[in-house]
């Protein structure tokens, strides 16, 4: 099944707690703290496979955790740090920021990428040693891996598109110059995915020809099939137009061409403004001369490249690819889209920022999805240890909001049912 379009959740891992540990060894009195780091999260990390072409693998697993670092131990030993989480995608895949659809990554370069980041390794006791703190007993948490709804959206890389009606030749013509097997019948929609083809026209003169599903008039705004699949003709840098010219069907050969180069303008200008090489096709059932004659001086006039063709019988394959060839030299490179939001601006679950404070009964409920592995690192006995809890609350806002509503010194704040006084 061709699946071009998947929505999933990522998340890095997170980093290892610090470990709280004090040197014990014989004849040493007292060895201080020795607590190690915890290790790093593992990323999240896209790699483009060129045996890939759909993102069927998507289609059933949408959620991709890394695994945490580990915690850090004694005698000064780190945790080690997670493997990353590889995910494969077609190449020619946009990641795309969920919510507001704009580009992250164009994996057309074949370059790996870091969708999302583990979360660096808690501190160890060993770090917060001073001449006048010298057992401290608390240590840091590790920190959250980033976390985000990511769509990814398949947009195949071919050098050339074939456009047209259903049932003109496409595929005929795709399977007649490359090796590619595409279902061919004489009747509408026989194509319901897009083909890849290689055509290799000279001894070092090698293109990729996409046979894109029969597009019809309104497929821009999703009538048939284009909605669906006009996307992957968005990076192709010429485009082969494919018109039946035998009126077997009884249609107009120019207002097929108008329809089919309308919904081209309609879905994106870029495609509207691409070259075009125009097929005529099935010449060799042709019965109607003076509408070819018709449809050749309309198609020139434009500035189109047209060549008469059979595909059933290859008769004039040859010249289109030769043509073709010659046109691609002197055509920019396959389109790479370029980011249009950068990692750092997207949403990420990662801040101390976000923080609810409630007041019920007179008690200020705190709540805060990164507190809890804060919390787990304060060792509540301790009089530094608190006073790094202190600051965490101090530097995150949640003072300060506890301010503005009004708490007074002796109020009772409550945080994930630990509570005290506030104090100014």
């Amino acid at each position: 099944m061709f699946i071009d379009i998947a929505k999933i959740y990522i998340k890095a891992g997170d980093g290892g707690d610090g470990a709280v540990a004090f040197h014990r060894e014989k004849y040493v009195a007292a060895g201080g703290p020795d607590g190690g780091d915890g290790g790093r999260g593992g990323n999240i990390v896209f790699v483009a496979d060129k045996n890939m072409n759909t993102l069927m693998d998507f289609r059933y697993k949408r959620k991709y955790v890394a695994k945490d670092g580990e915690n850090g131990g004694k005698n000064k030993c780190s945790g080690a740090n997670a493997e990353d989480l590889i995910i494969k995608v077609p190449l020619g895949t946009l990641i795309k920021d969920a919510q507001s659809g704009l580009i992250i990554k164009d994996m057309s370069d074949g370059q790996n990428f870091i969708a999302a980041k583990g979360g660096r390794g808690g501190w160890g006791n060993q770090h917060f040693a001073t001449p006048t703190r010298q057992i401290p007993r608390f240590a840091k948490p590790g920190e959250p891996g980033e976390q985000r709804m990511v769509q990814l959206e398949l947009k195949l890389i071919a050098d050339v598109g074939l456009v047209g009606f259903p049932n003109v030749g496409k595929s005929t013509f795709l399977s007649v110059v490359s090796s590619a097997k595409p279902k061919i019948a004489n009747y509408h929609f026989t194509t319901l995915v897009p083909n890849l083809g290689v055509v290799h026209a000279f001894e070092d003169k090698d293109f990729v020809l996409a046979d894109i599903p029969g597009l019809i008039e309104g497929a821009s705004s999703g009538v048939g099939l284009g909605t669906s699949f006009l996307r992957h003709v968005d990076r192709c840098r010429l485009i082969i137009h494919v018109v039946d010219i035998s009126s077997s069907e009884g249609r107009d050969p120019i207002a097929d061409f108008k329809a089919i180069n309308s919904e081209l303008k309609k879905h994106s200008d870029r495609l509207s403004s691409l070259p075009q090489i125009v097929v005529g096709n099935k010449c060799d059932i042709a019965y109607d001369m003076n509408a070819i004659e018709k449809f050749k001086d309309y198609v020139t006039k434009l500035g189109y490249p047209f060549f008469l063709i059979s595909a059933a019988s290859k008769n004039g394959i040859k010249e289109v690819i030769a043509k073709t060839v010659e046109m691609l030299d002197n055509l920019p490179d396959t389109l790479i889209y370029d980011p249009e939001i950068t990692i750092n601006e997207q949403p990420v679950k990662k801040t101390a920022q976000d923080f609810s404070v409630n007041v019920h009964d007179g008690i200020y409920y705190v709540e805060a999805e990164w507190l809890p592995k804060i919390m787990s690192g304060i060792n509540y006995n301790d009089f530094e240890s608190m006073n790094y809890f202190q600051r965490v609350l101090r530097n995150s806002g949640i003072i300060d909001r506890l301010e503005q509503m009004g708490i007074k010194e002796g109020d009772t704040v409550n945080i994930y049912d630990f509570e005290f006084e506030f104090l100014k």
